[in-house]
């Protein structure tokens, strides 16, 4: 198991086909546990960090969109229908992420408002300090906050 925790250290690639090598061998007893078990969380763990992404992207777009309406346009509105299509195909293909979404959501409602900041340099007061919407809305291809 040594060569397998230095060869996981020195070549990722390299370790991952030899993992599979010994899976499809059901060679169990040579595999590396440890970094497996690591590697299949993360996995896991990646997905979340995509949706979380995307809600931040589509929030501070939702921002935008209320507390600037004057400058509201085309791309805006392209920008908010993209990130709720990616996040609605990513929930089908993982429904068990659904139960995450709250957390993710708030999450990114954070992150959504430092960014709002950034590209309006409108004051961070002006953003209430948790999200008004609920994710549902977030999501609802016709919802645009007036």
């Amino acid at each position: 198991m040594g060569a397998a925790l230095n060869l996981y250290d020195q070549d990722f690639f390299a370790w991952t086909q030899e993992q599979a090598k010994l899976i499809k061998e059901k060679s169990f007893d040579k595999l590396d546990l440890t970094h497996l078990f690591e590697e299949v969380e993360d996995m896991g763990n990646r997905h979340a960090d995509e949706i979380e992404s995307r809600l931040e992207v589509l929030l501070m777009h939702l921002l935008k969109w209320k507390y600037q309406p004057n400058l509201q346009s085309r791309s805006w509105q392209l920008t908010i229908k993209e990130q709720r299509k990616r996040i609605i195909l990513r929930l089908k293909k993982m429904p068990s992420l659904k139960n995450k979404l709250d957390e993710l959501a708030l999450e990114a409602y954070d992150l959504s408002i430092d960014e709002a900041v950034k590209e309006t340099g409108l004051d961070a007061s002006i953003f209430p300090i948790e999200c008004m919407w609920t994710i549902d809305q977030v999501l609802d291809e016709s919802f645009y906050p007036n």
